[in-house]
């Protein structure tokens, strides 16, 4: 055990030392800050230029006033004015563009042009479509010559939300989200995929590069190649869960420093609730009746995200967080294991490829199953991968936020930790020959030879 630990420090100071991991630890929690950060900056720095567009309409008067003005865009509705005398010089005459409107929109969906010189932002073109939509549906309801319409379709307009309540054995209930579950879901399940490949293949690389530089036998003299193989996987496993908690740390010091220093400090809703909806009115061009609603949406933002971030609470962390550190390590020792047995039958990293595919179409298969079970967290499918060893790290993590039951979880862990041994076991045989071999190509067929040596 004592060379086993010799082995495994020198492993952890060697990489921890290399300006490669100096710079990806550096490196990487920007990359990742930048996910987090950039979209939000986007969001919250919309366009500001301000646009005006013509609306001109085909002998008619249908939709006249119907398509509510937005923060940044008027709608100018033009009357004795022809659609050819002003599609070429809108620019001229101070339009951002022109939005023709015929009647025969009614029956004929694409009968609505805009024509601008930029490409309009697509939330411009929903807003447009929605707004001829409800007009439209209101025009042909009038059809049928009901009394008190527009009344009667604000009475009847109405908003559903399903609440989902998790009940346990116990008879206690507590308030989930299905939103959160797929989420934690996919994080848990890329993490798994992204860590174990990365990580396990760097076992790979690092057994062929002392390989090629002949240093393992030096080592090899005075430790056997099990403590060597060990020692390198549990090393690098530390300096993996190093470089990792170094990035969540770097990673939330950089998001939280950012939001405090770019985004202000007043939210959108403080904004929103103390302008008085006459001043909405007045400087942004919107309708009376869209100011109520925008301020009733704003009133509304802080019940949402307390059931969002009740829901988040609600989950099984403790369980979480124990079932992803014992699939990401056992994930990985056996992965590492199976790399570790292959870099030491090579003289290079060429002819890793032959003997790759095997064993990365189970793990790549593992996420896509991950990808489904989100949509299905109860089918067969998810249920036998979740067992197989060489997928349910994986497949498992992307199941526990829906709930799992206990003797499914032990079951997995159990079949994977057994798996484990045994590939260990048979990864030792491997390396023990494959390392001190050079000069021969290896085939499948080699390897199974080594597998059966005895002694």
């Amino acid at each position: 055990m004592s060379k086993i630990s010799v082995i495994i420090e020198r492993e952890y100071i060697t990489r921890v030392r290399k300006k490669s991991f100096i710079i990806m630890t550096l490196l990487a929690p920007l990359l990742m800050a930048a996910v987090i950060v950039v979209p939000t900056l986007l969001m919250t720095n919309q366009d500001t230029e301000m646009k005006k567009i013509a609306v001109i309409e085909d002998k008619s008067d249908l939709f006249k006033n119907v398509i509510p003005n937005l923060k940044n865009t008027e709608f100018v509705y033009l009357e004795n004015t022809r659609f050819e005398d002003l599609k070429n010089n809108f620019e001229q005459a101070g339009y951002y563009g022109v939005l023709y409107i015929s009647p025969e929109v009614i029956n004929v969906p694409e009968a609505v042009q805009m024509i601008s010189r930029k490409q309009p932002p697509i939330t411009l073109l929903e807003h447009i479509e929605r707004s001829l939509e409800k007009e439209i549906e209101r025009q042909k309801l009038l059809t049928y010559k009901i009394e008190n319409l527009d009344e009667i379709m604000k009475n009847v307009r109405s908003k559903v939300s399903v609440q989902t309540i998790k009940l346990d054995s116990t008879g206690s209930v507590k308030q989930t989200s299905t939103g959160i579950s797929m989420a934690l879901a996919y994080i848990n399940s890329f993490l798994i995929y992204i860590l174990v490949f990365v990580f396990g293949s760097q076992v790979m690389r690092g057994v062929i590069e002392e390989k090629t530089s002949r240093v393992v036998e030096v080592i090899i003299s005075s430790a056997k190649p099990v403590e060597l193989m060990m020692g390198k996987i549990i090393g690098l496993a530390l300096v993996g869960l190093t470089q990792f908690l170094i990035w969540i740390i770097l990673t939330f010091g950089i998001v939280t420093v950012v939001k405090s220093s770019v985004f202000p400090k007043e939210n959108v809703k403080t904004a929103v609730q103390s302008a008085p909806q006459d001043l909405m009115t007045r400087s942004m061009n919107i309708p009376q009746e869209q100011a109520e609603q925008i301020t009733q949406q704003a009133n509304n933002i802080s019940p949402e995200f307390a059931k969002i971030f009740d829901s988040a609470l609600n989950q099984p962390w403790g369980l979480i967080i124990f079932s992803f550190i014992f699939y990401f390590i056992s994930g990985y020792l056996l992965y590492a294991s199976i790399f570790a047995a292959i870099g030491s039958a090579v003289d290079n990293e060429t002819e890793t490829q032959q003997f790759m595919l095997p064993i990365t179409i189970p793990i790549i298969f593992g996420l896509f199953v991950a990808m489904s079970t989100m949509q299905n967290p109860e089918s067969s499918i998810a249920f036998w991968f979740s067992l197989i060893p060489f997928t349910s790290p994986i497949v498992m993590m992307a199941r526990i936020p829906f709930g799992v039951p206990g003797w499914q979880l032990a079951l997995s862990m159990v079949v994977l930790a057994a798996t484990f041994v045994g590939f260990v076991w048979m990864a030792a045989k491997i390396y023990r020959t494959g390392i001190l071999m050079y000069g021969k190509k290896t085939s499948w067929q080699e390897i199974w030879k080594w597998l059966r040596y005895k002694g």
